[in-house]
């Protein structure tokens, strides 16, 4: 009991900043106490800002108070020297080289229990107590310790970012907002957060989606495996019985048939075996992205997680994106058919010629392509969520409904310079990359071009490289009041078909499949593109007549 009460002695008695007993205590107008030297030198670095605050509660003084040595807290800690307690023992959690140090803690730095978003300050548990105590310090976001607080001050104008500008992708100032971003699309950061933690939860669910798939084409590859080698022995079983009763003269053809059986299991069994490696390796791959995300997603601090998702959203193309369908396969039964009539004709052939012996080895079709769906329903699932870039919108394009709709507008609208905007057509692409199977619908009002594209199509001035359907870069069907065209390459394709103001896109990039659909009550599907597709694409709108600014288009939300 005793010692307890000598301890409690000295916290009381220690100084906040320096955690040892007082030296030369003073205290401030607020009622708490400093060393004079540690409370001077904390307000020295306040000096520009004219404005001094106590580093407990945070209450700020204008002019800087002057202190004056409190004689009788003086006489009281001259006492305590008196009964043996010099200082304030070795602390077990002073800051290593890897730790986040405190950044009120003078002389030796303590290492800190959390970082404060709205202080851009770092803590250890002692000076952290005002942020528990304190009625305003108790609303600041307080995160895990982070050495890049300074990231979050804008240097420009040496304010907290708390807004982003989608129109330039990056974390602003509230005065960036009014100044040099102004009229861009900005929101707050924890705003952008969430949307992109909607966008980062979408990646993790196909992720798993793809992993699940993937395993149930594993699993179908090792039953080719064993349907091949079961089919393969047999063949070789039962050509071993007919071919003993051929004597001498069958004993050469015998080797020769059990030898290309034999060779031929090797090559399917190892043409399934090295799919069934890369689908195993692209499911370890899958899971390493989702663990990536997950731990992203835990991400505290906005601005890191901003900075680190774009690099980490983005998935690779699937290296099978069909299922494994197998279809029922004689394998190597036409072998033994083929040796049982020899065997039933020996005599006859023996006499007159050799007849040769044909292997007929069926092809294993592991990867069949998955029928193309044919309901609204089956197409909804594979809906993914497209929104427009604004770095490629032409300046008369005005983007809104959270970049998903794109308007016709008499006003140049004031986007800054980018390579990749198109400045010569109205046109615009979305920001995702497409591969695999995707859906999408477009609901449009007047002379609008529903396309596709590659990322690589030209972008500057009115040529027909920048302009969509005129080159091998870009798919479009154009939809006006009266008809339906498709365009490609230069070349134009009449389409037939009912009115409707919502046009579905289905794309199947590793099959090459491109269709598109009149969707009303039903879908109909309007035209059908069957290529080789070399990139990943892009979604695309193209709008005619830049005095027709009722034109719109909006990429719809599918549930």
């Amino acid at each position: 009991m005793e010692q307890k009460a000598v301890q409690l002695d000295r916290e009381t008695f220690s100084c906040p900043i320096c955690l040892d007993l007082l030296k030369d205590p003073v205290t401030t107008p607020c009622g708490h106490s400093y060393c004079k030297n540690c409370i001077n030198d904390h307000w020295d670095t306040e000096h520009e800002k004219r404005i001094y605050s106590c580093p407990q509660c945070r209450k700020s003084f204008t002019p800087r108070p002057e202190l004056l040595i409190n004689t009788m807290l003086a006489a009281l800690v001259e006492q305590l020297k008196k009964t043996g307690l010099q200082a304030a023992p070795a602390d077990l959690c002073c800051a290593g080289a890897e730790d986040v140090a405190c950044d009120v803690c003078t002389g030796r730095k303590l290492r800190a229990v959390k970082s404060c978003l709205q202080c851009l300050a770092s803590y250890c548990e002692k000076h952290l107590q005002p942020h528990y105590e304190s009625a305003a310090l108790k609303k600041h976001k307080l995160v895990e310790p982070s050495e890049k607080l300074q990231e979050n001050i804008c240097s420009r104008h040496d304010e907290v970012m708390k807004m982003f500008c989608r129109t330039d992708q990056q974390c602003i100032c509230y005065l960036c907002s009014v100044d040099e971003h102004k009229g861009h699309d900005t929101v707050s950061a924890a705003a952008e957060r969430t949307e992109r933690q909607r966008e980062l939860e979408g990646s993790r669910h196909n992720i798993q989606q793809r992993i699940q798939d993937r395993e149930e084409d594993v699993k179908l590859l090792q039953q080719e495996v064993e349907a091949i080698n079961g089919s393969a022995d047999k063949a070789v079983e039962h050509s071993e019985k007919i071919f003993t009763q051929l004597i001498r003269l069958m004993e050469e053809r015998r080797s020769d048939v059990k030898q290309q059986v034999r060779s031929q299991q090797e090559t399917e069994v190892s043409r399934v075996k090295e799919l069934q490696e890369k689908l195993e390796q692209e499911i370890t791959e899958l899971k390493r992205k989702d663990a990536e995300l997950k731990k992203l997603s835990h991400t505290e601090d906005h601005n890191q997680f901003l900075h680190n998702y774009p690099s980490l959203s983005a998935l690779s193309e699937s290296t099978h994106s069909s299922s494994i369908n197998i279809r029922p396969l004689n394998y190597f039964e036409d072998v033994t058919a083929a040796v049982s009539e020899l065997r039933d004709k020996l005599q006859d052939v023996l006499r007159d010629t050799w007849t040769n012996i044909s292997l007929t080895v069926t092809q294993v079709d592991v990867l069949l392509s998955l029928p193309e769906p044919k309901t609204r329903a089956d197409f909804l699932r594979y809906s993914c969520e497209i929104t427009l870039d604004p770095n490629t919108a032409n300046t008369y394009l005005l983007l809104s409904e959270r970049n998903r709709k794109a308007t016709v507008t008499s006003q140049e609208q004031s986007y800054p310079d980018h390579p990749d905007r198109f400045t010569g057509w109205l046109q615009v692409l979305s920001r995702e990359s497409l591969t695999g199977r995707c859906y999408w619908e477009v609901e449009r009002r007047g002379g609008v071009g529903v396309a596709v594209a590659y990322k690589n199509i030209s972008r500057a001035g009115s040529s027909e490289e920048c302009r969509f359907g005129l080159n091998e870069k870009s798919w479009m069907l154009y939809h006006n009041r009266n008809s339906y065209i498709f365009w490609y390459n230069k070349v134009q394709t009449p389409v037939s078909g009912p009115r409707s103001s919502r046009v579905g896109v289905y794309l199947d990039h590793s099959a090459g499949i491109l269709s598109f659909y009149s969707v009303s009550d039903t879908m109909t599907l309007l035209h059908r593109v069957q290529t080789t597709f070399t990139q990943p694409l892009c979604a695309g709108l193209r709008f005619y007549g830049f005095y027709l600014h009722s034109n719109s288009a909006e990429f719809c939300e599918l549930k």
